[in-house]
């Protein structure tokens, strides 16, 4: 039997993320999952492709998302009072344009000061409308493309295997920053044919497999580069369209609800028969 063995929500967009026992999926996602954003004095986002310290830093939102606070190490926490009201300013997530409500100078100025760039903290408006594409279509926050990713435990051993026999050392799942991760399948990349899944009092519909880029080589503990792996190795054996390098799935919510780990995982709809017929 497949069940949840991970939840785990990135209230900040590349930060580090918060684990979870239980958690309402709202149709973004797991609620304030990627709703705070960091931008440069451009207004693009910030990520680990560039900027790897983003990993270890922690934020901590209360449960009605009023509060907020940044920790890391070495550094003195700050907390800020989450602004929904005030003006609206122009940001952008890989060049496509979006709003954003600026969270103030405390978390500016704690921000640029760790980071060692001009920086700011913003959040998505309450009218933030994006929809995004895919097989099933949905919405997000500030998500580079679906409101969650699911990743199966089985597939991370499959690639630790592969990469423990070519003589490196086994990743943990964080690498991936998955929202979701299902245990109890003992098939590598199950994920990738499932089309419509029910998790206890919620549905999610397949967008797409996830396209991985560089952010996998940060040590999401140290928020350093450490190494050509995982790419290296999927690059051999997990090649997409176009080239791309594919570990997980992205996933649209079709019917919000409350989840928790150990909630068993139905599959609703395969692509092809279900495994096993």
């Amino acid at each position: 039997m497949a069940t949840v063995v991970e939840l785990t929500c990135y209230p900040i967009k590349g930060c580090a993320g918060v684990s979870l026992s239980e958690a309402l999926l709202t149709e973004a996602g797991l609620r304030h999952d990627r709703g705070f954003m960091v931008i440069g004095e451009d207004g693009e986002c910030r990520t680990q492709r560039r900027d790897p310290r983003l990993a270890v830093i922690r934020p901590a939102i209360d449960p009605h998302g009023t509060r907020l606070t940044l920790s890391a190490p070495g550094e003195d926490e700050v907390a800020i009072d989450v602004d929904t009201t005030s003006a609206r300013r122009e940001v952008t997530v890989f060049g496509t344009p979006y709003l954003g409500i600026d969270q103030g100078e405390d978390a500016a100025t704690w921000l640029s000061r760790f980071l060692g760039a001009p920086s700011r903290l913003v959040r998505v408006p309450p009218e933030h409308d994006r929809v995004t594409r895919g097989w099933i279509p949905g919405t997000c926050g500030y998500a580079d493309s679906a409101a969650v990713h699911i990743v199966s435990r089985a597939s991370l051993d499959g690639l630790n295997e592969r990469i423990a026999e070519a003589g490196g050392t086994a990743l943990p799942m964080n690498r991936f920053r998955p929202g979701i991760v299902i245990g109890g399948w003992d098939e590598p990349h199950r994920e990738d044919r499932v089309r419509r899944i029910a998790i206890g009092g919620a549905e999610l519909g397949f967008a797409k497999h996830t396209a991985r880029c560089v952010v996998t080589t940060v040590d999401q503990s140290e928020g350093v580069k450490a190494g050509p792996e995982p790419l290296r190795t999927l690059a051999g054996y997990r090649r997409g369209p176009g080239g791309a390098t594919l570990f997980g799935c992205q996933f649209s919510v079709t019917r919000p609800g409350k989840l928790a780990v150990g909630d068993e995982v139905d599959v609703l709809e395969w692509d092809g028969p279900p495994p096993g017929e």
